[in-house]
């Protein structure tokens, strides 16, 4: 089957490859809602290194979709099942380190092409059956599995005093974190902190928000998160290590082309833990799954969805990363091509 697959072959400029499919062992699937990532716009405007560009370019990006199968060869999925799709492909199986973090494994729309194609060819186990959630929240599994994974760690590796937790970040990754951690942890008071008036208004089901110039004199958290990233990500990890109480962990999710300077005398005093936390595996969308199957959590993700039109040709390609661009929100759109 020849199918064709809309690659990025340099910043701001798409074009089509035509390629053969294989469909011996693989499910087909149609894709048909899709998200976009702040990591795709790094890609789509030029802002990874030359170095990086020479040698990912070209290639589809986008690693959030759903879609419906065509045909399964396993018997895994019937044909019009509603699925999500897992951009992460391990290579080889490893009883210690989880796949989204192993060295062979394989992220689609990072070196590997995405998921803006005709068709999508994946193993029957990179598949999520997505039944009971509307298309345009499915489309952001992969977004809401990667807070899954940060909680998972956070789970690990935190003590047991979980009073109050902070999240230090108001964007759309701080606000699905919250979401998540709400959930999972219901018990815990969770304290945002951030700079945008609007977006920490959206907070309402978290304990309190605060601005991140103006925390209340004593304030202390007993482990936090840092959602910043970006020259955010100094700002936010200083101020965690100066208020989070001894012995606390620090699960970092913000992504930094820079490198971020570290206040490691308070870290070493304090004695804390300070984790990674990137991508993410399968459990961590059957969980999400799971998660957004939930009608509160529905209504909350809605909050940071912005649903773009239709994408029905080229020209809408760069139309729906260029309206991203001036949206605080999570864009999503139908995918017909």
């Amino acid at each position: 089957m020849i199918n064709h697959i809309y690659q990025l072959v340099s910043p701001g400029v798409f074009s089509i490859e035509y390629a053969s499919t294989d469909l011996a062992d693989k499910v087909i699937l149609r894709p048909q809602f899709m998200a976009l990532c702040h990591a795709d716009q790094r890609y789509f405007l030029g802002q990874r290194s030359q170095d990086v560009l020479r040698k990912k370019l070209p290639m589809a990006l986008i690693h959030e979709c759903c879609g419906r199968v065509l045909q399964d060869p396993t018997g895994t999925f019937a044909p019009g099942a509603r699925v999500v799709a897992i951009p992460n492909s391990p290579q080889s199986p490893d009883p210690i380190i989880s796949e989204n973090y192993r060295r062979d494994s394989r992220f689609l729309s990072s070196g590997y092409d995405g998921f803006m194609r005709e068709y999508i060819d994946l193993p029957a186990d990179r598949l999520v059956s997505c039944d009971g959630v509307p298309d345009h929240i499915a489309a952001i599994t992969e977004f809401v599995s990667v807070t899954v994974q940060a909680a998972r760690r956070f789970d690990r590796l935190a003590h047991a005093r979980r009073d109050r937790v902070g999240i230090w970040g108001d964007g759309s990754m701080a606000f699905v974190l919250a979401c998540t951690l709400r959930s999972i942890f219901p018990q815990i008071e969770l304290h945002v902190v951030g700079k945008n008036a609007r977006k920490l208004s959206m907070f309402s089901f978290v304990g309190a928000t605060h601005f991140a110039d103006d925390l209340p004199q004593g304030f202390s958290v007993d482990h936090a998160f840092e959602c910043a990233g970006g020259e955010g990500s100094y700002y936010a990890i200083d101020d965690i290590i100066r208020t989070i109480e001894p012995q606390g962990s620090v699960i970092l999710l913000g992504v930094s082309e820079n490198k971020v300077a570290i206040n490691t005398r308070d870290v070493l005093e304090k004695g804390l833990t300070l984790a990674g936390s990137s991508r993410s595996g399968r459990e961590d969308f059957v969980e999400a799954i799971r998660l957004m199957g939930d009608p509160a959590v529905q209504n909350r993700l809605n909050r940071i969805i912005s649903i773009d039109d239709p994408v029905c040709q080229m020209g809408d390609i760069e139309r729906v990363f260029r309206t991203d661009l001036n949206t605080p929100f999570k864009t999503v759109f139908e995918w017909r091509m």
